[in-house]
């Protein structure tokens, strides 16, 4: 069993933006960061359930594909599920509709929110927990048998299990463009490479993907 992060950040490390508004409440700067992927042929089918086989298909396509590969698991922050955008809706079941991409057990980190599981036709079921990263992980870990865990965001999420040494492979995808601001993935991280073997690639589209891994 593997921890896994795969995260977009900017070129200047963040991986959330500062221009939502309650219209758009991803942001323009979303859109620019995550172009690259949402461009992606395995984006397409898996998140937008298109059928249509268009999309990208070079190396930002097969970090993609790798992705969703082997998971058994995930665990996000709240706010990757929309509890902090939709705090008083008890009917909000996540942004992804009735066919969320996971197709497998996922823990939302709470602080003190009581809601029941929701579980989807595809096998996507969100948990809603409150406790620490390790114990977040012993409950993924045996959801997931001998598969993987996905640690999926949001940023502070990532960060605290970063922190904690529990990751055991990061990916990130740098989107060549500043954001200036938002929270910064590296933050209070100083020294992280060490421990780990890096490597990285270019991709067609100018995202450098870089991976850390275990050693």
């Amino acid at each position: 069993m593997v921890v896994r992060v795969d995260l977009n950040i900017s070129l200047d490390g963040f991986a959330s933006t500062t221009d939502q508004t309650p219209e758009n409440p991803f942001g323009e700067d979303w859109g620019r960061l995550v172009a690259a992927y949402t461009a992606t042929r395995v984006f397409r089918e898996r998140v937008l359930g298109e059928t249509s086989g268009e999309g990208t298909t070079g190396v930002d396509d097969r970090y993609g594909t790798a992705y969703f590969e082997g998971i058994g698991a995930e665990i996000m922050g709240a706010g990757m599920f929309g509890l902090h955008t939709f705090p008083d809706d008890p009917d909000w079941r996540g942004w992804w509709g009735e066919e969320p991409p996971f197709r497998v057990p996922v823990f939302v980190l709470t602080h003190g929110a009581d809601r029941a599981p929701i579980e989807f036709a595809n096998g996507t079921v969100f948990h809603f927990i409150d406790t620490t990263p390790e114990e977040a992980l012993a409950l993924a870990t045996e959801a997931a048998g001998e598969a993987d865990v996905r640690v999926g965001g949001g940023v502070d999420t990532v960060r605290s299990f970063l922190a904690a040494g529990l990751v055991d492979r990061l990916h990130v995808g740098i989107t060549p463009i500043l954001l200036g601001g938002g929270q910064n993935l590296w933050a209070d991280l100083r020294g992280l490479e060490d421990g780990y073997a890096v490597t990285s690639e270019v991709a067609e589209s100018g995202v450098v993907h870089v991976t850390f891994t275990r050693r």
